[in-house]
């Protein structure tokens, strides 16, 4: 994968023009750029999704130093993406699945929509936490989603999991809707973790933020595979043709 092979979301503006219907969203991002270098399936499910959010300003100005022809316009994060859906949904009205994360995240999230998003019905499914699946766990989890029928469908299981697995299972998915992959955006909702105030988010601080506040957590995401990043877009920039 490179930056210029990534078909990217300019704005939030573009949103408004994705069809109804079953549509896969992904975000990605520069942790997860460096990820998909050493994971080929990761790389193919960010590749091959319907819509591929830039969620970190790193991506943003490597494509622009790059000039990629899909060179984003700003930043759209997974909560950005997650506040556009759950709005439209909301107007409506409707049903809202939500797998991954723990049961008592999930109730919070439960408990957080009915005040939020009254006009929508919230289900939940919590998966096993291991590093693979059962087929049999899968299909419990096929199973779930069908029941629901849901009208939009979240996966928060960190990345790469949760890319991979709407990736794997999306010809088996029976779905009319949206989806997407928001991993944190599950504890952020909840109010389990705290994203950052929005003077850090607007000056491109995020990442710092959460450094600072999960250190033990997030170093290596941004001490050690930011750099390989602006190594890999270096790399890419002195030998692209």
């Amino acid at each position: 994968m490179r930056i210029h092979d990534l078909n990217l979301v300019r704005s939030r503006s573009e949103m408004t023009g994705w069809p109804d219907g079953k549509f896969l969203i992904d975000t990605i991002n520069a942790h997860s750029f460096v990820m998909a270098q050493r994971d080929e399936l990761f790389a193919e499910a960010l590749m091959k999704a319907d819509a591929l959010l830039p969620d970190g300003i790193s991506i943003v100005k490597a494509c622009r130093w790059l000039k990629t022809e899909s060179a984003p316009d700003e930043k759209i994060a997974g909560a950005d993406l997650f506040a556009f859906e759950m709005r439209k949904l909301e107007e409506k009205g409707g049903t809202c699945f939500f797998l991954g994360s723990s049961p008592d995240v999930l109730a919070l999230i439960t408990e957080r929509s009915s005040e939020v998003y009254p006009h929508i019905r919230i289900v939940t499914y919590s998966p096993p936490y291991k590093p693979a699946f059962s087929p049999a766990e899968n299909q419990a989890m096929l199973d779930a989603i069908h029941a629901a029928n849901p009208d939009l469908l979240w996966v928060g299981m960190t990345a790469p999991k949760q890319e991979k697995w709407l990736h794997a299972h999306w010809p088996e998915l029976q779905i009319h809707c949206h989806a997407g992959a928001i991993g944190a955006v599950f504890d952020f909702f909840a109010g389990t973790v705290e994203r950052a105030p929005q003077w850090w988010i607007d000056h491109s601080l995020e990442w710092l933020y959460r450094l600072i506040k999960e250190p033990r957590r997030t170093w290596r995401r941004y001490l050690v595979n930011n750099p390989k990043f602006l190594w890999l877009v270096l790399k890419e920039r002195f030998t692209h043709q």
